[in-house]
């Protein structure tokens, strides 16, 4: 069992027992959080799914993240708030970045933020990870997992 699926094992518990939904927006992981949070332990009670939005202008029109710049703290908020009221969800992480190995609105590879609406609110988050593509979505979705469980347990 993987560190990713241990993590979406504790998210599924401590999802059912307080009763919260999740949702997800994805940008430079194409998913991959979405898939791990389905595989998880009685997702279907929890996990209400999650909107993928790589291109620009799905972003923009259907994610309501401002004209601009995609990899940016307002796009992280509003992919957020935007997901969680399409989907109906209590609690919900999103994440848009470089992953390279081309720099992307002017951030360098690897600059990524992450949004997580609860209760309400979202705080956003700015990281930096190293690697290659692959690196930078797999630190990028282990740290979502992250955000994830952490709003869980506050």
């Amino acid at each position: 069992m993987s560190k990713w699926d241990e993590r979406a094992e504790r998210i599924s518990a401590a999802a059912r027992e307080r009763d919260v939904t999740v949702a997800t927006a994805e940008s430079l992981t194409g998913g991959r959080i979405s898939s791990v949070l389905g595989a998880a332990p009685s997702s279907s009670e929890w996990y209400l799914g999650g909107v993928v939005a790589y291109a620009d202008s799905v972003k923009h029109g259907l994610l309501q993240v401002p004209d601009g710049p995609v990899v940016s703290e307002s796009s992280a908020r509003a992919m957020a708030t935007t997901v969680a009221e399409l989907l109906g969800a209590d609690l919900a992480v999103a994440v848009t970045g470089a992953g390279g190995p081309q720099p992307q609105d002017g951030q360098p590879p690897g600059t990524v933020w992450f949004g997580v609406f609860t209760d309400g609110r979202v705080r956003t988050e700015l990281r930096h990870f190293d690697g290659d593509p692959g690196e930078v979505v797999g630190a990028t979705t282990s740290h979502a997992l992250s955000l994830l469980e952490d709003a869980l347990h506050r």
